[in-house]
């Protein structure tokens, strides 16, 4: 069945044979969203994108279609957006359009990107990099009998040999080059694979006609040593990239897929997460997520928020109270209210954001791609030119005309300046383990040394995260047993923090001891009744009190006895300190900007002496602050740990995250830190800026290395197996070069001694929430 010119093969993939299968046109009819300005978000997996003139193919070729408002290629991703006019065009003919231009495309669900076909491809990488190793080394050996000596029936049969290996060796570990360049020329465009396809097919067709006639020499060596050193190239740069793919992926399991709906005569029924409306009821129970945005109607809770605030601590969620979608219900059963469907969610909108801060940030790689574009026809030009002199100078002679072109593209090939990056990406990823550091995004190493402006969280970034007790009234060996023993009954934070806190002494015995959500825990003694708790709910047990101090705070009573209060804090991270000042001696701005309450933020940034602060901010005030530092032409390092922050450390222009944060926190930033210390940050932009350094230096000698080789080997001063080993040599320097930063201490400030922690009061329960 044909489909508008174009065809969905059984696999997904989208041709354009005669033929289609139907059901799969359906999936791609009902794969879009809707936008507020009338159009269809599309978005298509194309696995077959690898590089900067993939992109500009497709966005040349889809953005003048009818009907077509927007286009966007992710690199990293490898995904094609496109937003279309459904009275215009539909994204059948968009599929169509992406095959015929040699990007077979299939519609893409958030929960599913295509891990099946990138452990396919990274597999195919990994074998076709050890059957080119093995084929150069036993190639190798051989060789060295020849140019040890070895004449007439022996070099021949050691030719034959090799041929034997190369041949299949090359056809096997080369399609990688072989397949790119076929898709770009078949439609009529050119990339780097190209010249790298020639020069490893011209050396080796004519090392074959060689061994065949009985010629001295061969280059097969030549032929899949240039693989294997262009295979490591490629296989580092693929993983790198590709391991930013899997942050949507772990937001996207947050969402769950439906929900509990109430109906009008009290009966439950559950439907799917898309047929949920505003209006409706849905019921969430104990240790569910809210499917969608709500207010609470009826129930008591205390709920996890720290997807919205980054806040460690709970809140307690009662009738009129409003939730999000991702929020964690952790004690008791709510009945919410549906505000907003599924896809306009809060956690649709962090989702949304994620991935508008990730397309922006694919520019630096767009730029560096469209560069490098050039390389192919200027290589093809000088190996033209290169063969029509010397056919000229040698009269015709088309063999010797031949072998001094191929050596010219063996020589020039990019073996140096594809490892000039991904090696010391490499090495630097290997000093950030050894510091305790992951690194997620090779390139990030050269955005954090350019980073100017320093952005932090509060809640888990600057401090630890979690609630301590830094003042405690509760100080009799009787009220330090039943203290234990309530806080012991229960799963809250505060009750947790507590029970740390009295760490020692007796536990007493008590009965129908229960908690109740949103107020503490409560039980009966030899004593008489206890509570811990909200300030407020114990208070009603205690000596009787002023309203005045009944406002709020964690407290405990035994009934009839005075109310002790518990004063919660946080501890600053170690090092945040000493990391600021770093900071600061270095010429970066600092600030912090929290969805804590001011007076927190405020007291924080006064003790590590950030003069800039901003408190109450939501996930989008976060991206709102950082595009107005893009404006004035910073270049923000955000640090940030919680889902709240995921979209900030996407925007950023480089970003960081503890590794006690969220997953999607960690998923989404450039690096993660697993030691306590924030000096971390500082020790990575040391690393970064040695890096930085030694790829400026690794550009500077391949151009040195191609000033100097181009010429000897227009002049006809080298074989092609000269050629290989030059540049094999090229890339040995860049290599050797590339390890200088394994020494050296990546910086001063890492290794100084952290100050003293210091607490941060919350002063109430509520503050701290």
């Amino acid at each position: 069945m044909t489909c508008c010119g174009g065809n969905i093969a059984a696999d997904g993939a989208v041709g354009v044979s005669a033929s289609a299968d139907f059901s799969r046109a359906e999936e791609l009819l009902h794969a879009g969203r809707e936008r507020n300005d009338g159009t269809v978000e599309y978005v298509f997996s194309a696995p077959d994108i690898h590089c900067g003139a993939c992109i500009s193919s497709i966005e040349r070729a889809i953005r003048p279609m009818h009907g077509v408002a927007y286009v966007r290629v992710n690199l990293s991703l490898r995904r094609v957006t496109v937003h279309l006019d459904p009275a215009a065009t539909g994204p059948i003919e968009v599929a169509g359009a992406l095959a015929a231009l040699g990007f077979p495309a299939r519609p893409v669900d958030l929960g599913d990107l295509d891990e099946l076909e990138r452990k396919r491809r990274d597999s195919e990488l990994l074998k076709s990099l050890a059957v080119a190793g093995f084929a150069s080394a036993n190639i190798m050996l051989l060789s060295v009998s020849v140019w040890s000596g070895a004449e007439g029936a022996t070099r021949d049969l050691f030719h034959l040999i090799s041929a034997l290996i190369a041949i299949p060796a090359v056809f096997y570990a080369g399609r990688v080059f072989f397949r790119s360049a076929w898709g770009a020329l078949r439609n009529g465009r050119v990339n780097m694979d190209v010249p790298i396809s020639l020069a490893i097919s011209l050396a080796t067709g004519m090392s074959l006609f060689e061994a065949l006639t009985g010629g001295d020499k061969t280059y097969f060596e030549a032929a899949t040593m240039l693989l294997f050193f262009l295979l490591i190239g490629r296989y580092l740069d693929q993983r790198m990239r590709e391991r930013v793919r899997t942050a949507v992926v772990q937001l996207s399991r947050l969402s769950v897929k439906g929900a509990n709906v109430l109906t009008g005569d009290g009966e439950m029924r559950y439907l799917p997460l898309d047929e949920i409306e505003p209006g409706m009821t849905v019921r969430v129970f104990a240790g569910e997520r809210l499917p969608v945005d709500g207010t609470v109607e009826n129930g008591l809770s205390d709920v996890d928020r720290s997807l919205v605030t980054g806040e460690s601590l709970p809140v307690t969620a009662e009738a009129g109270t409003a939730l999000e979608a991702g929020a964690m219900n952790l004690t008791g059963v709510l009945d919410i209210e549906v505000t907003n469907t599924a896809d306009k969610s809060f956690l649709a909108e962090v989702r949304a954001m994620m991935e508008a801060a990730e397309n922006g940030r694919g520019a630096y790689v767009r730029a560096a791609d469209r560069a490098a574009r050039l390389y192919a026809p200027f290589v093809h030009s000088l190996a033209a030119i290169a063969f029509v002199a010397w056919m000229v100078i040698t009269g015709g002679d088309w063999h010797t005309s031949l072998y001094i072109a191929i050596a010219l593209l063996i020589i020039t090939c990019p073996c140096a300046l594809g490892l000039a990056v991904p090696v010391v990406h490499v090495i630097g990823a290997t000093r950030l383990f050894e510091n305790g550091i992951l690194m997620k995004d090779g390139a990030a190493l050269e955005r954090l040394a350019e980073a100017d402006e320093a952005v932090f969280d509060k809640t888990g970034t600057l401090t630890t995260g979690t609630p301590t007790v830094i003042g405690c009234a509760i100080e009799r060996p009787s009220d330090i047993a039943i203290a234990r023993a309530l806080a012991a009954s229960s799963g809250h934070p505060a009750s947790r923090a507590l029970l740390t806190h009295l760490d020692a002494g007796a536990t007493a015995r008590g009965t129908d001891i229960a908690e109740h959500p949103g107020l503490g825990v409560e039980g009966a003694f030899s004593g008489g009744r206890a509570r811990l708790g909200r300030r407020a709910w114990v208070a009603e047990i205690a000596e009787d009190m002023s309203d005045s101090d009944r406002s709020g705070g964690l407290a405990f009573a035994v009934e009839g006895g005075p109310l002790l209060a518990v004063e919660l804090g946080e501890h600053v991270r170690d090092g945040a300190a000493a990391a600021i000042d770093a900071l600061h001696n270095a010429g970066l701005g600092t600030r912090i900007v929290s969805g804590d309450a001011a007076a927190q933020v405020a007291g924080l940034a006064d003790r590590l002496g950030v003069t800039e602060w901003h408190a109450d901010q939501s996930p989008a005030d976060k991206i709102a602050r950082i595009e107005a530092l893009r404006a004035e032409g910073k270049k923000v390092l955000f640090v940030g740990d919680g889902i709240n922050d995921a979209p900030a450390l996407a925007a950023g222009h480089v970003s960081m995250a503890p590794a006690s944060g969220s997953d999607v926190g960690r998923t989404a930033a450039d690096f993660v830190f697993t030691r306590d210390s924030l000096e971390a940050v500082t020790a990575a932009r040391g690393i970064a800026l040695r890096a930085q350094a030694l790829v400026k230096q690794n550009f500077g000698l391949a151009f040195a290395y191609n000033v100097i080789a181009v010429p000897i080997a227009m002049a006809g001063m080298v074989t092609p197996l000269v050629a290989a080993i030059a540049m094999s040599a090229s890339s040995i320097v860049v290599v050797l070069n590339s390890m200088r930063l394994t020494r050296g201490d990546p910086a001063p400030a890492a290794n100084r001694p952290a100050r003293s922690a210091l607490a941060v009061g919350t002063g109430s329960m509520e503050a701290a929430e």
